[in-house]
């Protein structure tokens, strides 16, 4: 038998070709779970798998080591066709204590692999998980295969030579695993020594000490009988061109910062801070060479009103949230309606109310977006479909703000901002043009003046000689925009204001349907359940049966062709991540009788479960 470090290359023992697979890291937030399979999706990508992530973490910021609460896990699904989602169950689960084996097991794929580190299954952490006995002795996990591994033990030797203290020694056994399973689905390693390297140049001891845990992991999946099968996946067949493996904020973040320079201005982020949006602020604060200026504020008031004070001043002014800080930006969306700035607003949405499941994701915040502020204050509302979709979605948001200068709400989700697949990186000359004509004539400014096309007024800068102006919450008089408390011109003005949001459906692209424009049953949805809907109606379809689906992406207004395609079906199904939100405002707007799918369970929509609905409508 020989063995290849670097590049993972197994000759001696049996292999086994797979389609795909889905493997979930689970352990205490301290054990280095995302890092763990944030690299082994990197790799992933390397060798040209397509992929799907679902990290999960751990709502409260110091939870009890051991405990069920404190269960940090990371799921990813790589594979050598196109896939959508991090997969409904885990082929493969790699729990480190007894508290991971616990909350994850009963996800785990009948038949699927248990690799679990015995060393940690001591009493005091069985007592932890709520076990009053050995779950890998009790005879419970039968229906799995499982793989009893003393991993911290086999660590520690590794790297007994290490200058490292034992508590820094155990940090690494998170490698020890990473390599471990590198070995058993031929990952190649070199990627990840060279993360090590940069990561820990500062530190050689350290790095050295990782590089030991990797090897070592690879090493003894190699040589011990435990593990009899190497796996491989191929290389999917992706489109032609460069990729990079990107989550959904960090595609919000660069697709804001190409609007930006598609517009010839400096992009400007208000925000404060909060979960699951903060990775936003953290990405945009890296990129101040390309003109990027952010903002932490004190408040999610003071960030909202810190981007329209950006774009009054005539940058691309963003701020993000999600729901509790999108309830705080209220009356301040308000005034930006009222004073007809471009600003965008980014929501992404986590489990609520209150603070509810902040690390955890829903789409309850539809609703909200619509009709969450004072008075009649319509907004354009926009909801990117996978996390590099992200990227595209905050280009549109940028072009309908500013074309139409309004605000525009952004509504993203927990699920797309962490999760992770395949970006293919664009050509500058496919993005969209969003150049800004600012009025600069003295000679016939009025600052509420419109557009007869789009009923746009003009973006005028401050210090612009002739162009003074004044803006407002009070009620503009139409044209001149003066103070004006006229019952007929407030209800012209909220008319219009109307209108001009209305008037976005104008400069939308036309609908897709995938499948049959007419049929059966008409799948919709929108957000973060793309992959799972689209999925499900591909595998009915393959079955015979006349299932088509749409997916909103523009939510305020809505396509023009959405009531000519909805009636083209016996029955509508609305499957969301909340109660019922959008069907509610289909049922509202088109009158049709649409049914709901409805789970709010802080967790992608499953492929199976909703097939299995879909399947008995039909």
């Amino acid at each position: 038998m020989t063995t290849d470090i670097r590049s993972g290359a197994v000759a001696g023992k049996p292999r086994e070709a797979l389609d795909a697979v889905t493997i979930r890291f689970a352990g205490d937030s301290g054990d280095g779970m995302q890092l763990t399979g944030t690299q082994f999706t990197s790799t992933s990508a390397v060798v040209g798998n397509d992929i799907a992530t679902l990290p999960d973490f751990p709502a409260e910021i110091r939870a009890p080591a051991g405990s069920l609460p404190g269960v940090s896990g990371f799921q990813l699904h790589f594979s050598s066709r196109d896939i959508r989602t991090p997969g409904d169950e885990p082929d493969v689960l790699v729990a480190m204590n007894p508290a991971a084996l616990k909350v994850n097991i009963g996800d785990l794929l009948e038949g699927g692999m248990v690799i679990v580190d015995t060393d940690a299954f001591t009493k005091g952490n069985l007592a932890k998980a709520g076990y009053d006995h050995n779950p890998l002795d009790s005879g419970e996990l039968s229906r799995y295969r499982v793989f009893p591994v003393n991993l911290t033990t086999l660590n520690a030797n590794a790297l007994a030579e290490t200058t490292l203290s034992k508590k820094e020694r155990d940090r690494c056994r998170n490698l020890f695993a990473l390599g471990l399973l590198y070995w058993l689905f031929d990952r190649p390693m070199e990627k990840t020594v060279r993360w090590i390297q940069d990561k820990f140049g500062k530190r050689p001891e350290v790095a050295d000490a990782n590089l030991r845990a990797l090897r070592a992991g690879f090493n003894y999946a190699d040589t011990v009988e435990l593990f009899t099968t190497h796996y491989t996946v191929d290389r999917a067949r992706l489109e032609p061109g460069t990729y990079r493996s990107i989550t959904g904020n960090e595609a919000t973040a660069l697709g804001f910062i190409a609007a930006a320079h598609r517009a010839g201005k400096t992009l400007f982020y208000g925000s404060y801070p909060i979960t699951p949006a903060s990775d936003i602020l953290h990405e945009l604060s890296m990129h101040k060479e390309f003109g990027v200026k952010t903002f932490q504020a004190e408040d999610e008031i003071a960030a909202m009103g810190s981007a329209i004070g950006a774009a009054f001043g005539g940058a691309i002014a963003l701020t993000g949230t999600s729901g509790p800080g999108l309830a705080l930006k209220s009356e301040a969306i308000g005034l930006a309606v009222m004073t007809e700035l471009p600003v965008v607003i980014v929501d992404v949405q986590r489990g609520g109310p209150s603070t509810g499941l902040p690390t955890k994701t829903e789409q309850a915040d539809l609703l909200q977006a619509f009709f969450g502020r004072n008075g009649e204050c319509p907004v354009p509302v926009v909801a990117p479909a996978t996390p590099a979709d992200c990227f595209s979605m905050a280009l549109e948001a940028v072009r309908i703000a500013t074309t139409y200068m309004t605000p525009v709400l952004y509504l993203s989700d927990g699920y797309l901002a962490n999760g992770t697949e395949p970006w293919r990186f664009p050509t500058t000359e496919s993005l969209p043009d969003l150049r800004v004509e600012h009025w600069t004539r003295a000679e016939g400014f009025m600052p509420y003046l419109r557009d007869q096309r789009t009923l746009a007024r003009p973006w005028a800068l401050p210090g612009t000689p002739g162009l003074e102006h004044r803006i407002g919450g009070l009620e503009k008089a139409d044209i001149t925009g003066n103070v004006c408390y006229d019952p007929d011109n407030h209800h012209h003005m909220v008319s219009l204001r109307a209108e001009k949001v209305a008037r976005v459906a104008e400069s939308l692209p036309p609908l897709e349907v995938f499948g049959p424009p007419t049929g059966r049953v008409l799948v919709v949805g929108w957000g973060g359940t793309h992959g799972a809907i689209t999925s499900a109606v591909e595998r009915l379809r393959e079955e015979g049966l006349s299932v088509s689906s749409v997916h909103l992406r523009y939510l305020n207004p809505f396509q023009k062709e959405l009531g000519e395609v909805l009636g083209g079906f016996d029955k509508v199904l609305v499957p969301e991540i909340n109660l019922g939100q959008l069907r509610f405002l289909l049922r509202a707007r088109y009158l049709v009788d649409a049914l709901g799918y409805n789970r709010v369970r802080g967790k992608p929509l499953k492929i199976h479960e909703l097939a299995g609905h879909i399947r008995s409508l039909v």
